[in-house]
C-alpha cells in the first residue's frame, strides 16, 4: 500500500491499517466517508480503539511530512488516553526527527501542554512559550503559546 519502507514500517508498528478504495469497495467507501466526513482522497484517519478520530491527513505528502503527521496522530491518541508522558515523548520525537516539518511547531505546543497535564506545573507552559522564541517563532502555534509568558 505504501511504497516507502519508512512509512510501511511506521504504520505496521503503530496502526492496524485499513484501506477503503472508492472503486474497489464503493459501498464501504461511501459509508465510512459519510461517517468520518472524508471529503477527498486520500484521507488518512487515525482512530482510537473506540473509532474516535484523533488525527486526519488529507492529500498526498512527501515522506518527510507524512511520517511526522502519522506521529502526530500517535501523540494525539496518547494524549486522549491521558497518557501525558507518552504523548509528550511522541510530540518531542517529531521535533527531534523532523524539526523542519509542518507538524513540528504543533508538536512543540502540545509537548508543553502534555507536560503541564502530567505535572500540573504551569512552568511547563511558560517554558513552552519561551521555546517558541528560538523555534517556530512565526507559527500560529507560537501565537497560541504567547499567552503563557
Amino acid at each position: 500500500m505504501y511504497p516507502d519502507p519508512r512509512v510501511r514500517e511506521f504504520i505496521t508498528r503503530h496502526f492496524t491499517a485499513v484501506r477503503v478504495h472508492p472503486k474497489q469497495t464503493p459501498e464501504a467507501f461511501r459509508e465510512l466517508g459519510d461517517r468520518y466526513n472524508a471529503q477527498w482522497t486520500p484521507t488518512i484517519l487515525i482512530l482510537d480503539d473506540s473509532g474516535t478520530e484523533r488525527h486526519r491527513v488529507e492529500g498526498f505528502l512527501p515522506v518527510e511530512e507524512f511520517v511526522p503527521q502519522l506521529m502526530l496522530g500517535v501523540a494525539k491518541a496518547a494524549f486522549a488516553r491521558k497518557d501525558y508522558a507518552g504523548a509528550e515523548r511522541a510530540y518531542r520525537e517529531i521535533m527531534d526527527r523532523f524539526p523542519d516539518s509542518e507538524p513540528a511547531a504543533e508538536a512543540q505546543y502540545w509537548a508543553g501542554v502534555s507536560k503541564y497535564r502530567a505535572t500540573n506545573d504551569p512552568s511547563a507552559l511558560k517554558a513552552t512559550a519561551e521555546a517558541f522564541a528560538n523555534r517556530y517563532q512565526t507559527s500560529t502555534w507560537a501565537t497560541k503559546a504567547s499567552v503563557w509568558r
